[in-house]
């Protein structure tokens, strides 16, 4: 088996304007498909992230703050994952709760080093 990180793009909830009762039943979403991958033992981890954002750039470290009211797309958080090929990656994708919402769904295989 290897891991693989699911990166979750796609826009800020609050910058959707989703109701209160909206956010209550996406996050309800969230929680059932994490439930799902943990009862089947392929969730290793993961987290949301806020939507700040401090980026570095470039030889002179240029540092910009951002919000994601300036960037089109951030990533909101991650999960990572235990399966068998990018296949296997791509069939539990298939319940991301965001899709609806335009999200999309970034399949990552975590690259393993000899020590």
């Amino acid at each position: 088996m290897k891991e693989f990180m699911m990166i979750f793009v796609g826009a800020d909830y609050a910058d959707l304007g989703l109701s209160p009762e909206e956010l209550q039943t996406r996050m309800g979403k969230w929680f059932a498909w994490g439930n799902k991958m943990q009862e089947q033992g392929i969730l290793k981890g993961g987290e949301a992230l806020t939507p700040q954002i401090r980026r570095i750039v470039g030889e002179n470290r240029t540092v910009s703050d951002l919000t994601s009211a300036e960037v089109k797309e951030i990533v909101g958080g991650y999960y990572t994952v235990e399966a068998k090929d990018f296949d296997a990656v791509e069939k539990i994708a298939q319940d991301f709760p965001d899709f609806d919402l335009g999200g999309t769904v970034e399949i990552r295989e975590i690259m393993v080093f000899d020590r």
